[in-house]
C-alpha cells in the first residue's frame, strides 16, 4: 500500500508520530488465481512452542474492543512534528522517540554447538512464517492451524482478493485467498490449500494480558524482501494507541525495541516459549527518516484471537459508535467532551463541547478510556445513558448508539 504518514496517539508515554509499516513496495497488483484444490493430507502436527503449554488460544466469542467499540478519542492528540511519524510495516515501518533500552544478552545453553534462546525460536517457529506478495509490495504473515489458516494486516492485503505467500526460506509460492480483512485492528486472514501446509507446525497465540515490559520480544518477517529474517528485543511498553487503517484507534499495543522494517507487516512478535503475542504493524520514525530507530508496534495477540475467528467464518465485525472526542477534565475526574461528530449519537442526544462525561450506564468514569471501556460488548442499537456534568449542574441524557464508520479522519 501507499507509503502513507499517519498520526499517532498514547495514552502515556513519550509522544512519537507512527508510520504504517506497510508493504515494501506499496503498488496494488492485479488480483491472482486461486490455486487448485489439493489432495487430502494426514492430520497436521501440533503448534510450533518451545514448550508443553504454548498453543493456538481457544478462540473466544466476538466482543468489542474497548477503543474501538466507544469510538471515542481519549487522552491528547499528539502530532508527529518534530519527533517523527508512524509507519505500517508491510513495506515501510518507522518509528519515533528515544529507543528503548536493549536488553541483556541471551546465554546460550551448554554445548559447542548449542543454539541460544532466540536461535531456537527461529528454529522453531521460522518454518510457519510466510512471505506475502501483492504485486510488486511484499510484507508477512504466519500459519495459525493445519487447515491452511495464515494471519497478516489488513494493510498489507489491501483490496486484493488473492496474494502469493512462501511459507519458510525456501518454500515454493503458492496462491492465498483473502478469507476477510479488519481495518479496524488491521488484521487480515488468509487461506492455502491444505495440503500446502503439511508437515508445517502452526503458531500459537499467546495471553497477551501476560506480557510484561523487559520480556523478550522476538520477530520473524520478510523486511525490505529478505525473507525468513529475525531480529529480537524486548517488550518496551504496554497500553499504547495507534492510528487503524480506518482512522479510528487500535488500544492495547504492544511496544518493542525488536528492530522491525518496511515489510515485516503483518509478522509475528514471539515470547521465549515461541508463541505470538502480537502482529507486528507499524514503527515510527524519527523526522523525516524511514528507518527503524528502535520503535515498533504490534497488534496484541488478545485482540487477534477475539477477531481472527470472526474473519475466519466470514462474518462482518461491527462496533457500536458514540462519536466523541474526549479528553482528561480540567478539573475533577471525568472526561471531558472537546467535540462531538455531526450526526453522530452524541451529538443527536444533546451532548456538547465542555461537557464532562461521568458515568456510562452507571459506569463512574474517571478518565477518557472508562467511557469506551464502559460500552464493551454493547451492539450498535443498543441504548445507554450518558451522565455528564455541565455549568457544575449534573445531567443525564439518553443515546442509542450507531455501528461505528467505515472510516473516519478524525479518530472519533
Amino acid at each position: 500500500m501507499p507509503d502513507e504518514t499517519e498520526r499517532k496517539r498514547y495514552r502515556r508515554g513519550p509522544a512519537p508520530g507512527h508510520l504504517w509499516s506497510g508493504v515494501y513496495d506499496p503498488s496494488a497488483p492485479p488480483p491472482v488465481a486461486d490455486a487448485p484444490p489439493a489432495p487430502p493430507r494426514p492430520p497436521a502436527p501440533p503448534a510450533a512452542s518451545l514448550d508443553e503449554d504454548a498453543g493456538r488460544a481457544p478462540r473466544r466469542p466476538a466482543a468489542g474492543r474497548r477503543a474501538l467499540a466507544a469510538g471515542v478519542v481519549t487522552g491528547v492528540l499528539v502530532t508527529g512534528g518534530a519527533i517523527g511519524a508512524v509507519t505500517l510495516l508491510d513495506g515501510d515501518d518507522g518509528a519515533g522517540a528515544q529507543k528503548a533500552a536493549a536488553p541483556p544478552p541471551i546465554a546460550a545453553t551448554a554445548g559447542a554447538n548449542a543454539q541460544s534462546q532466540v536461535g531456537k525460536i527461529y528454529a522453531a517457529a521460522g518454518p510457519a512464517v510466510a512471505s506475502i506478495q501483492r504485486g510488486s509490495g511484499s510484507g508477512t504473515g504466519f500459519l495459525i492451524d493445519s487447515d491452511g489458516t495464515l494471519v497478516t494486516n489488513a494493510h498489507v492485503v489491501g483490496e486484493a482478493s488473492t496474494v502469493q505467500v512462501q511459507l519458510g526460506e525456501k518454500g515454493r509460492s503458492i496462491n492465498a485467498r483473502v478469507v476477510g480483512t479488519d481495518t479496524g485492528t488491521d488484521l487480515a486472514v488468509l487461506k492455502v490449500e491444505p495440503g500446502s501446509v503439511n508437515g508445517i507446525k502452526p503458531l500459537g497465540f499467546a495471553d497477551s494480558k501476560g506480557v510484561r515490559v523487559g520480556d523478550l520480544a522476538v520477530a520473524i518477517g520478510n523486511p525490505l524482501g529478505l525473507p525468513q529474517t529475525a531480529t529480537a528485543g524486548i517488550v518496551s511498553g504496554l497500553g499504547r494507541d495507534i492510528q487503524a487503517p480506518d482512522g479510528f484507534r487500535i488500544d492495547e499495543v504492544i511496544q518493542t525495541d525488536a528492530p522491525i522494517n518496511p515489510g515485516n507487516s503483518g509478522g509475528p512478535l514471539l515470547d521465549r516459549r515461541g508463541r505470538v503475542i502480537g502482529v507486528n504493524s507499524q514503527i515510527a520514525t524519527a523526522g523525516g527518516a524511514g528507518g527503524n530507530i528502535g520503535i515498533g508496534f504490534a497488534v496484541p495477540s488478545n485482540t487477534a484471537r477475539e477477531i481472527v475467528p470472526q474473519l475466519e467464518n466470514g462474518a462482518s465485525i461491527e462496533r457500536p459508535w458514540v462519536g466523541v472526542s474526549t479528553s482528561p477534565a480540567t478539573s475533577g475526574a471525568g472526561a471531558e467532551v472537546q467535540e462531538t461528530v455531526e450526526g453522530s449519537p452524541a451529538r443527536r442526544a444533546g451532548l456538547s463541547q465542555g461537557d464532562v462525561i461521568t458515568k456510562v450506564d452507571g459506569r463512574t468514569v474517571e478518565k477518557p478510556e472508562d467511557v469506551a471501556a464502559a460500552i464493551e460488548g454493547k451492539k450498535p442499537g443498543d441504548r445507554i445513558s450518558i451522565e455528564v456534568r455541565r455549568a457544575g449542574q449534573s445531567s443525564t441524557f439518553d443515546v442509542t448508539l450507531d455501528e461505528r464508520p467505515a472510516q473516519t479522519d478524525t479518530g472519533r
